[in-house]
């Protein structure tokens, strides 16, 4: 079976094709910068294990001729297609094939989110129109969390802001936690429910799960993709007091704070840049707000692993993934540092190498085992859309 992975964001486009016989990638692309005056389409394609890339400069006016390119240049056959939907709310808990009622429910958790849902519906009912016919499954960020207890996705408000208002912990990144904690088993010759691991996707956005015999007990991220660690514009976790001083201190509108917490600020906020590669750069130069940030950010990743350490009660394993968490050796070591107690022993020249593999970086001997593993959502989503299908 080939499937078509579709990731439809507010102005850009990603999608994979893989034949599932082999799991191998077909081919696949992105375009961004969709309905700005200028685009970047970049499509590749595999064959016989070589790789033909093409990039050009279009102009994408909207999603619409962004689905015809991408239709255009995928020549071989497609069987079905898995979309990545942010926002399942609590309508879904596994990948879900799309029909009638799915759409609705998908368009009815727009306001839990507004910037990722809507696109990734246009692009469901675009797909429908372009390979009509063809097998169409939703896969959620949210899915994996679903196991997360009712004691750990609840706020403590009235709890009928729960109720009538649907306000808890969602969590993010769900495919990529589920991929890497499922990848990570295997390299350590268990089943997934024969391990306990906290996985970190650590990229321009961050979140951090605790994972009990597979199962989701916990996120760093909350009802938003706002919470938990400090990101690379984002503040992660904040009093929320802050908010209303701002608003009385400074006459910003609730408008302009949400834009400063969710773009202005992380990293960003603390030292003006949010790629880390150009932080350790400034950092390396004496730079103190630079290496402020650095230690704000590996300081707030150690509170996580104690926290849900805590959480599991016994950790097999650390598996960090991502940008950040698969190719930043300085975080990862300023976050395992000193933390012997939980049985964390580090080998710094194993953190020193950079593999596109997944690797070890704990000492010999190390109690508890330190992976890092290269994450791959769109592989989780094929994965997925081919087992709904084939039940």
């Amino acid at each position: 079976m080939n499937v078509l992975v579709i990731n439809t964001g507010s102005s850009s486009l990603k999608y994979q094709l893989f034949d599932m016989n082999s799991q191998a990638v077909l081919a696949g692309g992105v375009m961004e910068r969709i309905g700005e005056t200028k685009g970047i389409l970049t499509h590749k394609e595999f064959s016989t294990g070589r790789e033909v890339k093409t990039k050009k400069t279009p102009v994408i006016q909207n999603h619409q001729e962004a689905m015809h390119l991408m239709a255009k240049l995928i020549t071989q056959k497609i069987d079905a297609i898995g979309h990545r939907v942010v926002q399942g709310g609590e309508n879904f808990k596994t990948a879900t094939p799309i029909n009638g009622d799915v759409k609705n429910a998908i368009q009815a958790n727009n306001p839990l989110a507004p910037l990722h849902n809507p696109p990734n519906l246009i692009g469901i009912q675009l797909a429908e129109d372009l390979f009509p016919g063809k097998p169409q499954v939703a896969v959620f960020d949210t899915n994996f969390h679903q196991t997360i207890p009712e004691k750990a996705y609840l706020y403590a408000l009235p709890y009928e802001y729960y109720t009538d208002y649907k306000i808890r912990k969602y969590g993010f990144h769900g495919t990529s936690h589920k991929y890497v904690a499922n990848k990570t088993a295997a390299l350590m010759g268990k089943k997934p429910d024969q391990v306990n691991l906290i996985t970190l996707h650590l990229g321009n956005g961050c979140s951090i799960s605790a994972i009990k015999k597979g199962e989701c007990q916990d996120t760093s991220m909350g009802m938003t993709p706002l919470a938990g660690v400090m990101m690379g514009t984002r503040t992660g976790n904040l009093d929320p007091a802050i908010f209303g001083y701002l608003m009385d201190n400074t006459g910003m509108t609730q408008a302009q704070i949400d834009d400063v917490l969710n773009k202005k600020s992380g990293l960003k906020g603390i030292c003006g840049l949010n790629d880390l590669r150009d932080i350790h750069e400034r950092a390396a130069q004496g730079d103190k707000l630079a290496k402020l940030a650095v230690e704000m950010f590996a300081y707030q990743i150690k509170k996580y692993i104690g926290a849900y350490a805590a959480v599991l009660g016994h950790v097999d394993g650390l598996v960090f993934t991502a940008g950040v968490g698969e190719n930043d050796e300085i975080v990862r070591a300023k976050a395992l540092a000193d933390m012997s107690v939980f049985g964390i022993e580090i080998d710094l020249a194993k953190n020193d190498i950079r593999s596109s593999e997944p690797h070890t970086i704990h000492k010999e001997g190390s109690r508890l085992q330190v992976w890092v593993v290269p994450t791959n959502e769109e592989l989780q989503i094929a994965t997925e859309t081919c087992q709904v299908l084939t039940k």
